[in-house]
């Protein structure tokens, strides 16, 4: 008890509130809850939650509308967020991590199963450094790890999270190819599955950000630094 950590439970559907709630309640996280994803917004803002549950399918403002708004407040862009979801298709997987969702949660979900992959949320929120690298240049591009920032060619470039610790990462040994493998261990942690489609969006996005140059892809076998 009393780990007091926060989550914040963003859902429309009240019951689905009340379980996650007391579940999470009887671990000794501080919960809040809101019913929808302005009131999340508002709610994320005062309390700064350490992980933030949100259901994809609400009214008026979805989940993924919802993260693009978090991700954009300066002092939420690295909060853990997971989506809430009863949908497996693809598309809406690959929306959510555009936006900077970090991990998925299907339901229905058991109050176990839950409590686990919060665990292990947490615990890659507070911290697995993929690198020792403090604040290093390497080709032209600047990497500062205390602010999340890297700079190209004299313009800063912000950065959620992940996509951050994975260029952090690549540049960390320029040349060296990092495996896949390597990449999720490193950046996500083994406690939660992610699949490789998962580092082929935050490439993808790493790209439009820095350029095209940078990031090469190894087939099959995972993506090096160049510069």
């Amino acid at each position: 008890m009393g780990n007091e950590q926060k989550i914040l439970l963003v859902d429309d559907e009240q019951d689905i509130l009340e379980f996650l709630s007391y579940n999470l309640k009887k671990e000794g996280y501080i919960v809040y809850t809101a019913g929808n994803g302005k009131e999340a917004i508002t709610i994320a803002k005062s309390e700064n939650p350490d992980l933030i549950i949100l259901d994809v399918m609400m009214p008026d403002m979805d989940g993924i509308e919802t993260c693009r708004e978090l991700r954009e407040i300066p002092g939420l862009k690295n909060v853990m967020i997971a989506f809430l979801t009863a949908r497996n298709e693809d598309y809406s997987q690959i929306a959510g991590f555009d936006v900077g969702a970090d991990d998925y949660i299907n339901k229905p979900i058991k109050p176990r199963v839950l409590v686990s992959r919060i665990k292990a949320l947490l615990r890659r929120g507070i911290g697995i450094e993929p690198t020792k690298i403090d604040n290093a240049e390497t080709g032209g591009i600047k990497i500062d790890r205390e602010r999340y920032v890297i700079e190209k060619d004299g313009l800063e470039i912000s950065l959620p999270k992940k996509e951050f610790e994975l260029i952090a990462l690549l540049a960390s040994k320029p040349g060296k190819v990092f495996t896949r493998e390597v990449i999720l261990d490193k950046v996500w942690g083994n406690e939660v599955v992610v699949g490789d489609r998962t580092i082929d969006v935050h490439i993808r996005k790493l790209r439009e950000k820095i350029g095209e140059d940078f990031i090469k892809t190894i087939k099959g076998i995972g993506y090096k630094f160049e510069f």
